[in-house]
């Protein structure tokens, strides 16, 4: 089985998973970017929105996935808006970048604390760096799914899947890195309680996420029967309320900073 992402799966909460991004970009205040680029940019809706935010910038979306990067084509603005391949590890701009946004993407990043500093230094004077990433690791979603990976009849082939406990920084963690690359730091969290509807939906949100590189490495019978085990353990950690919707907590991490405009 394949791990590519399926953006039909991944935008069936495109409303809950859009509102970090603009609670994140709506702590950017750059006045007349040039150029903007959303590392991890996914289907490119959200990138699109950037060009809206800044009309007189060049936005660039990077992101790995050609799945995502098909679908992000259809915000495509020739002169505008442009969408690349390319892996966020190995991103430097062609030049000073005067806004970089990265939004749910860094937890998949083992050490992204060092390209941090990279695309701080990168940023032109009164540039910006603003990230978001999930900050649930041990939530049960994950928890639960770690212990999964690791019963004995999983683990010769999952052990290596299961979801890190600690894949991000804390709040303040984000603050030293972003002070330590010279930037005035704005720094966050906020736990959104997602209201989710219909059968399973626990696990209709981590379908398209941090269950997909699980099921990755299953053949059809065997992913469906850990998806099995899994979906149980989701409905007794997040239970159905009497109106029949399941709340989802979901805690993430916001991290903005900024050169002075003086900077040289």
């Amino acid at each position: 089985m394949s791990a590519a992402w399926d953006p039909a799966v991944y935008l069936r909460h495109a409303g809950e998973r859009a509102r970090p991004f603009t609670d994140l970009v709506a702590r950017v205040a750059a006045h007349g970017p040039r150029e903007v680029v959303d590392l991890g940019c996914g289907t490119g809706e959200l990138t699109a929105s950037l060009a809206r935010r800044w009309p007189g910038a060049r936005v660039t979306g990077v992101d790995s996935s050609p799945e995502m990067l098909a679908a992000a084509a259809a915000h495509a603005v020739p002169g505008r808006v442009r969408f690349v391949p390319g892996d966020v590890r190995d991103w430097r701009p062609d030049g000073p970048v005067d806004v970089v946004v990265t939004n749910a993407v860094l937890h998949w990043v083992p050490g992204h604390a060092d390209l941090l500093a990279r695309w701080a230094a990168g940023l032109a004077p009164g540039g910006w760096l603003a990230l978001q990433v999930p900050g649930n690791h041990r939530a049960p979603t994950h928890r639960l799914l770690a212990a999964l990976c690791a019963a004995p009849r999983w683990a010769p082939r999952l052990a290596a899947a299961a979801p890190p406990p600690d894949p991000v920084l804390d709040p303040a963690g984000y603050l030293d890195v972003l002070t330590a690359a010279g930037l005035s730091a704005d720094v966050w969290e906020t736990t959104y309680l997602h209201v989710l509807r219909g059968a399973d939906p626990v696990l209709g949100w981590v379908r398209s996420t941090v269950l997909r590189p699980v099921l990755a490495l299953l053949d059809d019978a065997d992913a469906a029967a850990f998806t099995a085990e899994y979906a149980a353990a989701l409905r007794a950690a997040y239970p159905a309320r009497p109106d029949g919707t399941t709340v989802l907590p979901f805690r993430r991490v916001f991290a903005v900073g900024s050169w002075p405009v003086s900077a040289g």
